[in-house]
């Protein structure tokens, strides 16, 4: 039997014990959990394979150090869709043959049944995950419905809280400013569309509570600071399901993106690295990672039936990204657009937040 290992973040720095038959380094946290819950003991118990799970914090410099200096000694890694797109453009990762993946379990090939975006020429997605906003139902029992809500200060009053960055944000701003999801990097690209994000984002500038690290919406939420927030969905599930926080997701202008399964250039045991990944993001097993976290599976054929939460009661498809009332007005985060424009904006952004 051969060995195989799972990267999911950053190896440099990290020690491991023997080697297992299959080791994981994940993200830690509820999301590692979930990942090794969800496919790697399914996986573990179809081939025969052990598995260990290994968490640190970022996969791609690993990724990068190993391929280049020649020592790979992992198979598979979770690295974020920009990530996977930069790794693959620069030669670090081995191609996946989309054509290979499995059909959905309706029999939908997996060209047609996973989400545009899903599969690219080095990576498979494993999940979606979205920048939405919450409120607090105790402050507004009807609750703000739209994205443009979020910027109503007049309708709903009180602190905002926004993430200290320009990504999602300038998105944001336009989506509740009226401009279509399909159009918004376009508006963006344009000198005219910054302003006009800039000054969609001035009309709450002076209630704005800026965060910086995802554990802080729901606190800035629960000690009212804020009265609605953006956030990470899955941080908003938890708090609300696990903490019975009174807390709501607004899904109208959410941003979302993939979450990716790679592969480095030169993995020691190729094979059993693209058999993990076929069974990793086949419908049952996207299905079972979104069971226990609340991160979309990428796939239609996943998001067909109703998946319930390991609390045994909780229908998962109203806190999912990909449920198909959460994607009406939805936009996927172009890493492209920022790969070419994240300097100058934050810049700009920088620049504003002084002023």
């Amino acid at each position: 039997m051969k060995k195989i290992l799972v990267l999911s973040t950053a190896l440099v720095g990290v020690a491991f014990a023997a080697q297992a038959d299959i080791t994981v380094l994940s993200w830690g946290g509820s999301y590692g959990a979930a990942q090794n819950e969800g496919h790697l003991q399914p996986w573990s118990a179809k081939t025969g394979n052990k598995v260990t799970m290994v968490d640190a914090p970022d996969p791609a410099p690993a990724v990068k150090a190993m391929v280049e200096a020649g020592n790979v000694t992992v198979d598979v890694a979770s690295v974020t869709y920009a990530d996977a797109a930069r790794l693959c453009d620069e030669g670090l990762l081995e191609p996946i043959d989309a054509a290979s993946l499995p059909a959905g379990a309706d029999g939908t090939p997996a060209a047609e049944d996973f989400f545009p975006g899903a599969v690219t020429e080095c990576g498979v997605s494993t999940d979606i995950w979205a920048n939405i906003y919450a409120y607090d139902t105790t402050k507004f029992p009807e609750g703000p419905k739209t994205a443009a809500d979020f910027f109503d200060l007049e309708k709903f009053p009180g602190k905002r809280g926004l993430i200290k960055a320009a990504k999602a944000n300038l998105e944001f701003a336009l989506i509740a400013d009226g401009v279509a999801p399909a159009d918004v990097y376009a508006t963006l690209a344009t000198p005219e569309g910054v302003d006009r994000a800039f000054a969609k984002l001035d009309t709450i500038k002076s209630e704005v509570v800026w965060w910086e690290a995802g554990a802080q919406p729901p606190q800035l939420l629960a000690d009212g600071e804020v009265v609605m927030s953006t956030a990470y969905n899955g941080r908003i599930f938890a708090a609300a399901i696990e903490e019975s926080k009174p807390f709501q997701i607004v899904w109208d202008g959410q941003t979302y993106e993939n979450e990716m399964y790679v592969v480095p250039k030169g993995a020691p045991n190729l094979e059993q690295a693209m058999d993990y990944i076929r069974f990793a993001t086949s419908t049952e097993g996207l299905r079972g990672q979104a069971a226990l976290i609340s991160y979309g599976p990428p796939r239609k054929s996943a998001n067909a039936d109703p998946i319930i939460y390991k609390d045994g009661k909780t229908e998962m498809g109203p806190h999912l990204p990909t449920a198909e009332a959460n994607m009406a007005n939805a936009l996927q985060t172009s890493a492209e657009f920022w790969v070419d424009h994240d300097a100058e904006l934050n810049e700009r952004f920088q620049a504003w937040l002084t002023q």
